[in-house]
């Protein structure tokens, strides 16, 4: 129940010409630390601690270590919570997953209706999403806390902070470089009425920083579908500005949403209104 998933994770994350002496290693590890718990526990017994008292000190120390763990590697941990969100919440149905690559550098764009689209985005893909999010979002109570353990890339609009601006390009292209997945959310805002807005020129910005570099990175189109007039968009209106999170359960619990995954697209043939194009006709499918 625990040491397969374990396994098989040292198996995705190494890099095969080093598989087999990772394995190895962590064999060894393995042996040697069975043999430190050993010790530890017969000298335990022989400081007068009862069995229940053992299996306490290692429950704590698990704990510990868990903590540890989480805290270098928190995205798995993150999208176990967004897969239960998703489908607790919603009633989440993707098409077309098959067409996020399993492996290498790839960009990720999608509609941007409501301040959990990262979090269904990250439910249905296999493999963890650095994303490029608006920096407000990070002030807001539990997601801004998830997005930032979720290594997420804050943007400032160019007119307000440059700097940060730039640095998040700079940013999403490192992502790139290591082979990851990275998203984006062309809008650049949330949409006020439900319609899929312009996109903005930032996504040809990554795919020609990237190109520059010889990383040939695939653009994949996503939709969002049925967010609009949920509890997390912004179709509340509140002294004549839209806003979201205004009234719980509009909806009710359990409403369907829909992922739809378009084909990728070779950074070659990206064109902003091109992209627009195909992540609207996935809207209509």
């Amino acid at each position: 129940l625990y040491s397969v998933p374990m396994y098989a994770l040292i198996q995705l994350r190494s890099q095969p010409t080093h598989r087999a002496r990772i394995i190895a290693a962590n064999n060894i590890l393995n042996a040697l630390f069975m043999i430190a718990s050993s010790v530890i526990a017969g000298a335990l017994l022989g400081a007068g601690f009862t069995i229940p008292q053992i299996f306490l000190f290692t429950g704590i120390a698990n704990a510990v270590v868990a903590f540890y763990i989480f805290m270098l590697v928190p995205e798995y941990l993150l999208r176990f919570i967004a897969w239960v969100l998703s489908r607790f919440v919603y009633r989440f149905r993707i098409r077309g997953d098959e067409h996020i690559p399993t492996e290498g550098a790839a960009i990720l764009v999608c509609n941007h209706v409501s301040f959990i689209d990262a979090v269904l985005l990250m439910a249905a893909s296999p493999r963890p999403i650095r994303f490029i999010m608006d920096h407000q979002i990070f002030k807001v109570p539990v997601l801004g806390w998830l997005f930032k353990l979720a290594k997420a890339i804050p943007i400032a609009p160019q007119k307000e902070d440059p700097a940060a601006y730039e640095a998040a390009f700079a940013q999403a292209v490192q992502v790139l470089r290591e082979g990851d997945l990275l998203a984006i959310f062309p809008e650049g805002a949330l949409t006020r009425d439900g319609e899929l807005q312009p996109f903005r020129g930032g996504v040809m910005k990554i795919v020609d920083a990237a190109r520059s570099e010889g990383i040939e990175a695939p653009v994949v189109p996503m939709a969002l579908s049925n967010l609009w007039g949920s509890y997390f968009s912004r179709i509340e209106v509140r002294s004549g500005k839209n806003v979201a999170m205004a009234k719980p359960f509009r909806r009710g619990a359990f409403s369907s949403v829909g992922l739809n995954v378009g084909s990728p697209v070779p950074p070659a043939e990206v064109q902003p209104e091109a992209l627009r194009q195909r992540v609207s006709a996935l809207l209509a499918t």
